[in-house]
């Protein structure tokens, strides 16, 4: 049988009343799958012989429940005397077979070969009878997953210790668990023309705003592209200004920053076969945000996150200064820290440029080294690699010691920042600022400050200032600082942020 698709593709095919037709069909689409279970059976019945079509994916497929459920309970012998005659099912065999006979809950009636094939190709099995234009799809998912397990990169010393998985639908269980309201909405659709990947809208529905909602769904389906294979390739997809360094969408990998997010008015885009999730929208202050700051006492939390807007500083800014300064500004410096610069320089060939750029491009090739190699081996290799070669370095009067301590220090700054993706910002953007340094001197990096102050102040983030609340005023100002910088006490944090909708931001009240 020839089969058609369309501009989306999709087959357009009925499910037809003949079986034999419907088998026609499903043979031709799946052609050379060895991974294919089919199988057609007779089953007697007191009206007679009814022919029935089962078809599912192996792998995919808790096949067990199919035997328990459809199979066996088809199968099953009738005591009275029969006719020997071939029969096709009307409506009232249909839903006797199913509704009555099936012992499964979750069955569904699909009328077309493109909505069977779907189901078949997420797991499901379609049953096909004999005399009836529909076929029957039969919920028997058994993905191959891993179990839940500690979150990777966004570990930390209190909270859960369960994180995202790559299977959906284990995923927007781990949310539910946290948020049993009624008012969660959970928006489900399809992305990709070929891989046909699930993603899920998570909102509350009082307090998300509805034209934020319709422009997130409407930007997912203003695209088209053959497939998604992780949410990665999704956020560059979302994002308004893909030429900014800055991710201007959040993930995560820890299923109660995605509640909290959730509880804040914001929208958790969930895509399947991936282990992290989108936050939508976000801000440049949710980068410096971790879980756990929520789960220390306020004076601790703050203080950890002072020192991560501290570390970003180091991270952009420290080997661009000392640049600059040594070439340009030596003045400036103390005379013994001078002297000591100047010593330890005594036998280095390279000039100070040179001597930066070798040390940082060697310890960005370490780090990727270490992610990259599995297990222990890839954390020795980041740890041993950064001694024995700076250690070399020095020997062979290649660098100076005081290019190591910077360089180091810089590394060390860049771990302490939560998220990884705005991470690697900051480590691509402290070369421009060695470039300027080197160019320009101080000049150069209030430069490259000031341009990179308007750059952020222009970004936006579906609708939200990327900078706020710096960059923008509300009604109440004293409640949009309250978790920025310094994080207040969880009880003086009575309102929720400007994600929220008008009239729903009152969060905390005492009775």
């Amino acid at each position: 049988m020839e089969i058609k698709y369309n501009a989306a593709n999709e087959i357009e095919l009925p499910v037809f009343a003949n079986l034999d037709d419907n088998i026609d069909a499903l043979e031709s689409i799946f052609a050379d799958w060895g991974d294919i279970v089919k199988k057609k059976m007779v089953l007697e019945r007191k009206e007679g012989f009814l022919s029935v079509y089962i078809i599912y994916i192996d792998g995919l497929t808790d096949n067990e429940m199919v035997e328990r459920t459809i199979t066996r309970p088809f199968l099953f012998e009738w005591k009275e005397e029969c006719e020997k005659r071939l029969i096709k099912a009307d409506e009232t065999i249909f839903r006797t077979l199913f509704h009555n006979q099936a012992e499964a809950i979750d069955l569904v009636e699909k009328k077309t070969m493109m909505d069977v094939i779907d189901g078949v190709l997420k797991g499901d099995t379609g049953i096909f009878v004999d005399g009836v234009e529909k076929a029957m799809l039969l919920s028997t998912k058994k993905l191959p997953t891993r179990a839940v397990n500690f979150p990777q990169k966004e570990a930390g010393l209190k909270g859960p210790r369960d994180s995202f998985l790559e299977n959906f639908r284990i995923n927007t269980a781990l949310v539910r668990r946290r948020i049993k309201d009624p008012k969660m909405k959970l928006k489900q659709g399809f992305v990709g023309q070929r891989s046909r990947t699930l993603y899920g809208l998570m909102y509350m529905e009082d307090l998300v705003y509805p034209s934020l909602l319709s422009e997130i769904e409407k930007k997912i389906h203003s695209f088209e592209i053959d497939g998604i294979f992780d949410s990665g390739m999704l956020v560059h997809l979302l994002e308004e200004k893909w030429y900014s360094p800055f991710p201007q969408v959040q993930t995560t990998e820890r299923p109660d920053k995605a509640a909290s997010a959730i509880m804040e008015g914001r929208v958790v885009l969930i895509v399947d076969n991936s282990s992290e999730v989108i936050i939508l929208p976000t801000t440049l202050n949710t980068f410096f945000q971790a879980a756990d700051d929520y789960y220390n006492r306020f004076a601790v939390g703050s203080f950890a996150r002072c020192l991560r807007y501290l570390a970003a500083f180091i991270t952009v800014l420290l080997p661009g200064l000392y640049v600059a300064v040594t070439c340009y500004y030596p003045q400036v410096l103390p005379a013994n820290l001078l002297l000591a610069i100047a010593g330890a320089r005594n036998d280095v060939t390279f000039p100070i440029l040179v001597e930066v750029l070798l040390m940082e491009l060697l310890f960005e090739l370490l780090r990727e080294a270490g992610i990259r190699l599995p297990g222990q081996m890839g954390n020795t290799i980041g740890v041993v690699g950064g001694l024995i070669v700076g250690q070399a370095a020095v020997e062979a009067s290649l660098v100076s010691t005081i290019v190591v301590i910077v360089v180091a220090l810089t590394a060390i700054a860049s771990f302490a920042i939560p998220n990884e993706d705005f991470s690697s910002t900051f480590r691509l953007l402290k070369f421009v600022m060695i470039v300027l340094g080197a160019v320009w001197g101080l000049y150069g990096i209030v430069l490259g400050v000031l341009v990179l102050i308007i750059h952020l102040a222009k970004l936006e983030s579906f609708g939200i200032p990327y900078m706020m609340p710096m960059v923008s005023g509300s009604i109440d100002e004293e409640a949009e600082f309250q978790d920025f910088v310094v994080r207040k006490p969880i009880f003086t944090m009575t309102r929720r942020p400007l994600y929220t909708r008008r009239g729903h931001r009152r969060r905390f009240w005492w009775k």
